[in-house]
């Protein structure tokens, strides 16, 4: 159990990463800021890249899952994390006693790592997580259970440390007798100032405390006078502090409780100890892997806030709108400052072909090549390091080593020059090298003479492409423009410039060389033009003719551009015009099918008209009776099934009858909701939903029968809304009513037909349900009385038959029983 397990162990570190030119210790630096405790932040300043692809894997996914969990709103607190190895260790001998504040910061620790524990294992209502990184990392924690430890450990030591009252009922015993001993002293102590105080024998009426014991001033001349043991004086002398002989052994035996308070704390602060020391183990391992965690939480966030993406490790070398992380944020910094909008470096695309394993930047200065060179490097650093890369994409191949010679590397230590600074540097890494190098040189050749630097240029990058390393140059010099375009193997890659404002963009084109425009930049910056003049009259033809050829290609690839963006412009108005005639043409084919819905409901209502037209003219009551119900019912099975098959048609014609489409099962009932009026096909009876329980199962009632019905088994829904008598009337058959006004008097729902023959009775309910049939009630009552039963029967088998009935049935007997009937409506 030591230190060092708590901090990264990297496998294959990387033979040389060029780190300090490449600035990955001020980004780490800043991914370390991000951390929240100290632990976490030596863990991630102890990060560094290798070249184990599995280790690297796995890095990124544990990062990748802690992102997801904190893009779900997920959490964890790591504050109080700190490297508890020497605590820990002294701990574990036997019978040491930490310091309660120890213990205090041992105790935060422990809460940490349990909380982690019920995170990874949460209880069967928790959240849990898919993070199978993260789970196989905190794995080794499902073998201990801190939970013990905890109810030991926890609400005994207050944030400052001292041992609360109730860390032990002893002592718990022992401070509330200090208590009442206090209380004894000091109503001694005042008993004898008040005595003493009459004389003028006290210096001031107040009890301090000299040496763990309670003493009252006294004047010095007036020191004889008070019987009892001198402790001490004031710095003036003025003053002695006595304590009287009547308190003397009451202090004794308070002394004596501060010692068994002492002696008490002492057993509490072993107990705990000892209970720490024995979960040493687990709690070392849990502050090891809430190290790691926490370094993965500080990754994710800083994905998060830069948008990176998890890199791929292949043969091949491919970024996609790149940005170097430190620049980036460097702007957010500038532009929170200012207060304004936070912009963005130009994104950089860099896409070997699979054949080219060397590239070379060239153009104009302040183009943005060093940055260029910068970003490929420090990303691929952040790759193989576990942390997600600022891109779009990154596909990257999996380097040994990297080597970087970036900027002025003169040494005054060493007595070298610019110049030969470069070459010690550029001959060490042609020694060391490999095909799994990766290597990055600034402004190659430069820095001496122009001829010189450009045949010792050309032949540095032709070592490199012989040697089959990952090269990427960044250079002024036309030989090296020249060597990559004629040797396979090698692309060229211009910065880009805008020759109008002689500015640049910042953007990195493939495939052509770059033009490095000093003289034009020079007369923008003012130079005399009869300077210019002359420098322009000094170049040879061929070195002008290259300029002006790699001008003319720049605009032609800007103006290819420009092409690009217009047609890309055109295909997306054309794709939002057709998306608006096609909603165009969707609004005109609904509208016309709800107007032909409209007209053929129209033609099912006149016919239904008609045919209780023709009823009403048939002489025979009871036929007629009979005809009505029975075409009621087969009106609305046809009038049901039409409406199926009408929008079962509309929907083959408009979505061409899609399965996964709800609007293809028009048969399926939707919208149910409580107080609605279901038809049961299990049944053939309607009955009124109480509750939804899912959106596939309701609790329905029949009169006073519940039961759970399921969607299938339901067949029609009608909605129930409570309406006036002129509305249900408006409502049902197409009837026309005319009224004087739209207010309507109370409608009762019981009508009492005691002392009516069975004939006159039944004419009368006829009536009545009618009323309340159009009023919309949703029951009534029938008063009958008992008597012989005749007129019960006679009105509860008529009722049964009624096509406005659902159900019938006799009330409890405390509200009627054989004496009434309570009939339910349809809705």
């Amino acid at each position: 159990m030591t230190s060092a397990e708590l901090l990264p162990t990297i496998p294959s570190p990387l033979h040389e990463a060029s780190a300090a030119a490449l600035e990955w210790p001020r980004l780490r630096e800043y991914i370390a800021s991000r951390t929240f405790s100290a632990l976490g932040r030596a863990w991630i300043l102890a990060l560094e890249p290798c070249a184990d692809l599995a280790w690297i894997d796995l890095q990124q996914q544990r990062t990748a899952e802690m992102r997801s969990m904190l893009t779900r709103g997920g959490s964890f607190e790591f504050h109080g994390l700190f490297d508890p190895t020497t605590l820990l260790e002294k701990a574990r001998i036997e019978g040491a006693a930490l310091e309660s504040t120890e213990i205090r910061d041992l105790l935060a620790v422990v809460e940490r790592v349990a909380a982690w524990r019920n995170l990874i294992d949460p209880p069967p209502n928790g959240t849990r997580y898919e993070w199978p990184g993260i789970a196989a990392l905190s794995a080794p924690l499902l073998d201990y259970d801190l939970a013990p430890l905890l109810r030991l450990l926890r609400g005994k030591i207050e944030p400052d440390g001292s041992l609360n009252d109730d860390a032990s009922s002893e002592l718990n015993r022992i401070r509330r007798a200090m208590e009442r001993q206090h209380r004894a002293i000091q109503a001694s102590l005042r008993r004898s100032l008040q005595s003493l105080s009459e004389g003028g024998t006290t210096q001031e009426d107040l009890i301090t405390i000299r040496g763990d014991r309670f003493v009252i001033p006294v004047k010095s001349e007036f020191k004889r006078k008070v019987p009892g043991v001198i402790h001490g004086s004031s710095s003036s002398g003025q003053t002695v502090f006595v304590e009287p002989l009547e308190t003397i052994e009451q202090n004794n035996e308070l002394v004596r409780l501060l010692d068994e308070e002492q002696s008490e704390i002492h057993r509490i602060l072993v107990a705990m100890t000892h209970a720490l020391g024995q979960n040493s183990t687990a709690i070392h391992l849990g502050a090891r892997i809430l190290a790691e965690v926490e370094s993965h939480s500080a990754r994710a966030r800083f994905a998060e806030t830069l948008n990176c993406s998890r890199p791929i490790f292949a043969q091949e070398l491919s970024l996609t709108a790149a940005r170097h992380p430190l620049l980036e944020l460097r702007m957010r910094a500038a532009a929170l400052a200012d207060g304004t909008e936070p912009s963005r470096p130009v994104p950089l695309t860099i896409i070997l072909p699979p054949e080219a394993k060397q590239l070379i930047i060239s153009g104009p200065n302040t183009g943005g090549k060093t940055v260029s060179l910068k970003t490929l490097g420090l990303l691929s650093l952040m790759a193989q390091a576990g942390v997600p890369v600022p891109a779009e994409e990154a596909k990257l191949p999996l380097f040994e080593s990297i080597y970087a010679d970036i900027g002025d590397a003169q040494s005054i230590e060493r007595n070298l020059s610019s110049f030969s600074a470069h070459v010690v540097n550029l001959d060490r890494i042609s020694r060391e090298a490999t095909s799994n190098s990766l290597v990055l040189l600034d402004e190659l050749g430069s820095a001496t003479d122009p001829e010189e630097g450009a045949a010792l240029a050309v032949a540095i990058a032709t070592h490199f492409l012989k040697l089959n390393a990952w090269c990427c140059i960044t250079t002024h010099l036309t030989s090296l423009k020249v060597y990559a375009a004629n040797h396979p193997g090698v692309l060229n890659a211009a910065v880009g410039f805008d020759q109008q404002t002689l500015t640049p963009t910042y953007e990195l084109r493939l495939g052509v060389p770059g033009a490095s425009a000093g003289l034009n930049i020079a007369a923008r910056l003012g130079l005399g033009a009869d300077i210019i003049a002359s420098a322009r009259a000094q170049m040879t033809t061929q070195t002008a003719d290259i300029g002006a050829f790699l001008d003319q290609l720049h605009d032609q690839l800007t103006a290819a551009a420009v092409e690009r963006e217009t047609m890309q412009q055109r295909e997306r108005e054309l794709s939002r015009e057709k998306a608006r005639v096609e909603v165009e043409g969707r609004v005109e084919q609904k509208a016309r099918t709800k107007e032909l819905e409209t007209k053929l409901n129209s033609l099912i209502e006149n016919f239904a008209y008609q045919l209780r037209e023709t009823v009403k003219a048939i002489d025979d009551k009871a036929l007629a009776q009979k005809i009505a119900r029975d075409s009621d019912r087969r009106m609305a099975t046809l009038r049901r099934e039409f409406s199926e098959q009408f929008n079962s048609t509309v929907v083959a014609h408009t979505t061409r009858a899609d399965k996964n489409d709800p609007a293809a099962q028009p048969h399926v009932p939707k919208g149910i909701k409580v107080g609605d009026l279901v038809k049961l096909k299990s049944l053939g009876r309607q009955a009124r939903v109480d509750r939804v329980i899912d959106a596939k199962n309701f609790e329905v009632s029949m009169g006073l029968m519940k039961m759970r019905a399921g969607i299938d088994d339901i067949a029609e829904v009608e909605s129930v809304k409570v309406v006036t008598p002129l509305e249900a009337a408006r409502k049902r058959g197409g009837v026309t009513v005319a009224t004087v006004n739209d207010d309507t008097d109370y409608m009762t729902s019981e009508i009492n037909v005691i002392g009516r023959t069975a004939d006159e009775a039944q004419t009368e309910v006829e009536r009545f349900i009618d009323r309340a049939f159009l009023a919309g009630l949703p029951r009534i009552r029938i008063v009958h009385g008992t008597g012989m039963g005749v007129l019960r029967r006679t009105l509860r088998e008529y009722l049964r038959n009624h096509p406005h009935v659902t159900t019938v049935t006799e009330p409890p007997q405390n509200q009627g029983g054989q004496g009434a009937t309570e009939v339910e409506l349809r809705q």
